[in-house]
């Protein structure tokens, strides 16, 4: 595991512009090392270096020979990504471009120690003196070990972004005594914890709809391209604030299956899968909210945060799970209810009413392999709030750092 933190430090100029000559000249490197590679077709390290390092060393003397090393790693893995990109038909030009430069370290080019981080220039050592955040520290303490690899790139302002990087062993694996299955949904997330179903709420379908009704009346009648227009864009922070909702509840999550030896169990979301539940949705709103939704991303970001605590996560087919009744394998009809998506059906032959989430988590946990009985009797309703359980607010349950149960 590995975990990159993010340091930004304002120096003085001849450090700026010591560190700017280096950065050029990685920059000419990394461009001859990514066109070796395309003309060869290879995007291997070992052939990459081998290819263009007596070349690279004689144009650039005055460069430490380890920058070339490293600029042959940076080009060995954006010539990967360019080709990964390529075969699911996500790249947008011929080959990858050199748009934004990152100076790769290691162990030969930096030093660190908590007072200053020396990097080597063309000339001498530069030392930065940053101030490190709280995370820096969470890190540092807690048996995170510092990598011998580092980057950092060059800011306006004779800014200098610096990122130390974290690496710490994979626990070991272990035994998982039960399931929790998570639904997602457009404005919340269900859970199936002990048996009991719960519903975390994230209004997003608010935060979507919210944003951009401001993004529309700060764009009506201007161009976009308008400098006063940009900023106040920029302002909305829409990405940021739904990014810190889908951490926090990927930490709410992890940290319960973590703590009661539970496997996670998720839909194995196709790619692209906005773009497929949208494919039939005439209503313009409805298909803008399901697509900044963002399925996959919160998928994603479940699965690093698990990884990090070691728990482990199953990915089943999401097919029919809202649909089917786990207890009689028939269909669930769904009774309109003026609604775009009916949320309570009956089964066809139990006759049960059963809610669209919880449904599904029955499903997800049966197909993960889960064969205790759904603790429910089958002339039961399945209907909240009877057998619904909410938790509180993200902000109160992070703070208490367990899921509450507070009935509806």
């Amino acid at each position: 595991m590995e975990r990159a933190v993010k340091l930004r430090v304002r120096v003085d100029y001849s450090t700026y512009s010591a560190l700017k000559e280096v950065e050029e000249e990685y920059r000419e490197v990394l461009e001859e090392a990514i066109n070796y590679g395309l003309v060869n077709k290879t995007t291997s390290f070992t052939r990459i270096k081998a290819g263009v390092y007596k070349t690279e060393r004689e144009k650039h003397k005055n460069l430490p020979s380890h920058y070339i090393y490293t600029a042959c790693e940076d080009a060995s893995e954006r010539l990967d990504s360019f080709e990964k990109l390529k075969k699911r038909g996500r790249s947008y030009t011929e080959k990858p471009s050199v748009r934004k430069v990152t100076v790769h370290l290691d162990d030969h080019l930096w030093k660190f120690n908590l007072d200053t981080i020396s990097i080597s220039t063309k000339r001498s050592r530069v030392f930065i003196s940053p101030t490190f955040p709280k995370i820096f520290w969470r890190y540092y303490n807690k048996g995170w070990r510092i990598a011998s690899e580092a980057r950092f790139k060059l800011l306006k302002g004779n800014v200098v972004e610096f990122y130390v990087i974290f690496k710490k062993d994979e626990p070991k694996p272990y035994e998982p005594k039960g399931f929790i299955p998570v639904d997602l949904n457009e404005n919340s997330v269900s859970v199936l914890v002990d048996g009991k179903p719960m519903l975390l709420e994230t209004n997003t379908k608010r935060i979507t709809l919210g944003y951009e009704y401001r993004r529309k009346a700060i764009t009506t009648g201007k161009p976009t391209k308008d400098r006063e227009v940009r900023r106040k864009l920029k302002r909305l922070r829409e990405r940021d604030k739904k990014v810190d909702i889908r951490r926090k509840l990927a930490k709410l999550i992890v940290i319960e299956a973590f703590e009661s030896m539970s496997a996670i169990v998720l839909e194995d979301l196709p790619r692209r899968t906005p773009e497929h539940m949208i494919k039939d949705v005439k209503d313009k709103q409805l298909r803008l909210r399901i697509y900044r939704s963002a399925f996959s991303s919160m998928k994603n970001v479940i699965i690093e945060k698990a990884r990090e605590f070691g728990v482990p996560v199953v990915l089943v087919n999401p097919s029919y799970t809202s649909t089917v009744c786990p207890i009689h394998g028939a269909k669930i009809v769904y009774q309109l209810d003026g609604g775009d998506a009916p949320r309570v059906g009956v089964c066809e032959k139990g006759k049960e009413k059963w809610h669209r989430d919880v449904v599904a988590l029955y499903n997800l946990a049966k197909r993960a392999g889960d064969v205790s009985p759904v603790p429910l009797g089958s002339k039961e309703s399945h209907d909240p709030p009877i057998r619904w359980l909410r938790a509180k607010s993200l902000h109160s349950i992070m703070n208490e750092h367990k899921m509450i149960e507070m009935k509806v």
